[in-house]
């Protein structure tokens, strides 16, 4: 054997008991589900904006975030519903790098995953009770949701993991919004059946069990961008790119369907810049198509407070470590001018 067991995992139930969720959070997120859910279910006409940094390492630099875009929200809120991005794994092309405060707390010490399991409870907690604003993370490890599996109102399945088996059952037994990403070819026929997968129920181990699922009715599409065999990108976000996945996406009778489009990664090629134009242009779009009016009902945008990326040792306070993001300021201005479109 290669392994060396270097610490127990501590089980959902123990680090739950040890940092339990408020009764009075536990009330603002079942409100937060409700009024997410009612966007999918075509009960109010709310846009979705899914926004924060690409990778939470700091916790006071993200509750700082959060508590600007709570006082944003009241602002914008009969018209967007703000959903702070707080994505603590890391997803990483060659392994190599960051992998998220789950994995490694302090970025510039080593990884330490039992640490990092409290860290980003005791952050997603903290974030919440200073903003009221419940927030998505990404699935990377399935093994990691129930950690959070009282926090969290929105899920994303990233590029890398949309095909993956265990994802889509897990995603399948979720009681919130789950958004399939396209994977890194752009195939949506992939996209598509991950999401086909999730709204169905299935029987599965997880979690040390045999489960059942019912299927996860909100499960749905994010256009991401892709890149060709030769690393070009390729952007899928163009009005002839939502009327295609429109057209294919409805056919299958799925429920709830809906498109959100994410700004950055291979739509703006990582040019973080481009996010207020892309994101004006598919709101544009929705404006000459009824169909992509109903559709697409969201957007992904990667923002902190500081214009763009750093190396962790530079240690400049709410600034990504790893894709860069549009800062505060930028941010502000695009929420308000989003509210303006619609």
């Amino acid at each position: 054997m290669s392994f060396e067991y270097i610490r127990r995992i501590p089980d959902a139930e123990e680090v739950l008991k040890t940092l339990p969720l408020p009764e009075q959070l536990k009330e603002i997120k079942a409100k937060r589900d409700e009024e997410i859910k009612a966007v999918f279910e075509r009960r109010n006409n709310k846009f979705l904006l899914i926004i924060g940094p690409c990778s939470a390492h700091d916790e006071d630099a993200v509750c700082e975030y959060v508590t600007r875009l709570a006082r944003l929200q009241e602002e914008v809120q009969e018209k967007l519903i703000l959903v702070p991005r707080i994505y603590t794994n890391k997803p990483r092309t060659t392994g190599i790098g960051y992998k998220g405060m789950a994995h490694q707390p302090d970025p510039l010490k080593e990884p330490n995953i039992v640490e990092g399991i409290y860290a980003i409870r005791k952050m997603h907690i903290r974030a919440l009770g200073e903003s009221y604003l419940t927030a998505a993370d990404e699935m990377l490890y399935p093994g990691n949701y129930p950690y959070l599996e009282d926090i969290l109102s929105y899920v994303a399945v990233g590029a890398r993991s949309v095909e993956n088996q265990q994802h889509r059952l897990t995603i399948s037994g979720l009681d919130v919004p789950a958004g399939m990403k396209n994977p890194t070819s752009g195939d949506l026929n992939v996209m598509l059946n991950s999401v086909q997968a999730a709204q169905a129920p299935h029987v599965f181990s997880y979690n040390g069990w045999e489960v059942r699922t019912t299927g996860n009715p909100y499960a749905h599409c994010i256009l991401r961008g892709a890149i060709n065999q030769y690393g070009q990108n390729i952007p899928n976000y163009h009005y002839e790119d939502l009327s295609r996945l429109a057209e294919v996406y409805l056919e299958k009778n799925f429920k709830n369907p809906l498109i959100i489009v994410d700004t950055n990664h291979a739509n703006s090629n990582k040019k973080y810049l481009e996010q207020p134009r892309i994101a004006k242009e598919v709101m544009q779009s929705r404006r000459y198509s009824e169909t992509i009016n109903d559709l697409v009902r969201g957007l992904m945008i990667e923002s902190y407070l500081e214009d763009g990326a750093q190396d962790p040792s530079e240690g400049v306070f709410g600034k990504s470590i790893t894709d860069p993001c549009l800062g505060w300021e930028k941010s502000e201005r695009l929420v308000r001018d989003l509210a303006d479109m619609l």
